[in-house]
């Protein structure tokens, strides 16, 4: 039986190997590394089908160093242990380390990390890992920390097109056909930036085409035909970015039913619970804000829960907080205090602490005025006194604003009263 095409198009070099122009381009940082012979640990982040695992055999292929590799869904500790056994013994004397590739990274816990930390640092072997999830979440920091974290993006649609050119003109078996492609609007659109569902969809529509009859492309046969052949809910395709945005925007647009209804989408697809905990997290952080300051404990709450019951009953908790948030009203007014906070920052630079401000742990830096005339808030009626808290520079700087909603009318109100001379 032939392997699948996605199997068969896999390039083995960067001259072959399609998008992810600013990494393997000619002045793209993993070509230089590699054309330099020497490469450093790094972890690959972004969409399923992108070409992570393929980037990882080009890396030894062309180092000519040997490959070995991991599933975090299916490796422990002891086989982390075993394969850098043999990953030292394979190596030969002054020659690059070998290459560990670990997919879904994300997956491994905290002492499957450490265990990887010793023989990255020493070089024992030069750690290629893949995650569809933010690696600033999911890797612990000391691993983090030795790996450079390159973003992988979906396939462009030029990208998708050479590579479909590339599989009729080039493939053994699909070479031999005749194909005609009338059009591509729905064969990319399915497709979703990933090269291995455009490659399945493509093996699909050939396998279905009679021996001696052209395989045709059209955009009503590709529809035709996937939704004869329906494909489950993908959790580490394009869908899955998909559902969860319009989760999201659900919450965010106080529609309970849609949320419940994307949450279900998810939860019958088998999504990872904690991934939907800490979006729900995010988005009573981001989206209810200040206008229901409960959200976030209930969100945070749902989370623990899920932490601690699993599947199934864990999506009662994620129900709960998905109605909760959806039905919240909403601000986003500490979202933008933060984003202004940042900008200002990066505009104004290090601006330095009013004298009064410090802290004076030394008697050195007592006699040199630090913490001098500060006032203590709590020694003052109302438990409060005016005074500067911001650089001098910035001493007028106005960063939050309240929305219209009652909690933050009220928090206004406050402020306004103790803040004779400020405008909120």
């Amino acid at each position: 039986m032939a392997a699948p095409l996605a199997e068969r198009m896999r390039p083995t070099s960067l001259d072959d190997y399609i998008g992810q122009k600013h990494l393997v381009g000619c002045d793209g940082i993993i070509r230089k590394m590699i054309e330099s012979g020497r490469v450093s640990s790094f972890i690959l982040w972004g969409p399923p089908g992108v070409g992570k695992t393929t980037l990882a055999n080009i890396v030894a292929h062309q180092l000519k160093v040997p490959f070995f590799t991991l599933s975090a869904v299916s490796s422990g500790v002891k086989d982390v242990r075993d394969v850098i056994e043999k990953a030292q013994k394979s190596r030969f004397f002054n020659s690059a380390a070998p290459v560990l590739f670990i997919d879904e990274i994300h997956r491994f816990n905290k002492s499957q990390q450490d265990s990887l930390l010793a023989a990255v640092e020493k070089g024992v072997v030069t750690l290629i890992g893949a995650t569809t999830e933010n690696p600033s979440f999911e890797v612990i920091r000391p691993l983090l920390s030795r790996c450079q974290v390159y973003v992988l993006k979906s396939l462009t649609h030029e990208d998708l097109q050479e590579l479909l050119k590339r599989a009729i003109e080039k493939d053994e078996q699909l070479s031999r056909r005749t194909v005609e492609v009338r059009e591509t609007d729905a064969l990319f659109a399915y497709s979703g930036g990933d090269a291995r569902k455009l490659l399945n969809i493509i093996d699909l529509i050939s396998s279905s085409a009679q021996e001696d009859q052209p395989i045709v492309f059209t955009n009503e046969i590709v529809a035709k035909e996937l939704q004869q052949n329906p494909q489950a809910y993908d959790k580490n395709g394009e869908m899955h970015y998909d559902i969860i945005s319009a989760f999201i925007k659900s919450i965010r647009g106080s529609d309970p039913d849609a949320a419940l209804y994307w949450l279900g989408r998810m939860v019958a697809g088998g999504e990872d619970p904690k991934f939907i905990a800490r979006r729900l997290v995010i988005s009573a952080a981001e989206d209810i804000g200040l206008a229901n300051p409960n959200a976030l404990l209930l969100a945070n709450a749902a989370f623990d829960a899920v932490d601690k019951i699993g599947w199934p009953e864990g999506r009662i908790p994620l129900a709960e907080a998905t109605v909760y948030l959806a039905s919240s009203p909403k601000s986003n007014s500490a979202y933008l205090g933060i984003g202004k906070a940042l900008q200002v920052v990066d505009e104004t630079g290090n601006q330095p602490v009013p004298l009064h401000l410090r802290n004076a742990p030394t008697e050195l830096m007592g006699k040199l005025g630090y913490g001098k005339d500060y006032k203590y808030p709590h020694d003052f009626a109302g438990n409060f006194v005016e005074q500067q808290y911001l650089p001098d520079h910035l001493k007028n700087l106005r960063l939050w604003s309240a929305q219209d909603n009652p909690t933050e009318m009220k928090l206004r109100e406050n402020l306004r009263n103790k803040w004779k001379n400020r405008e909120y």
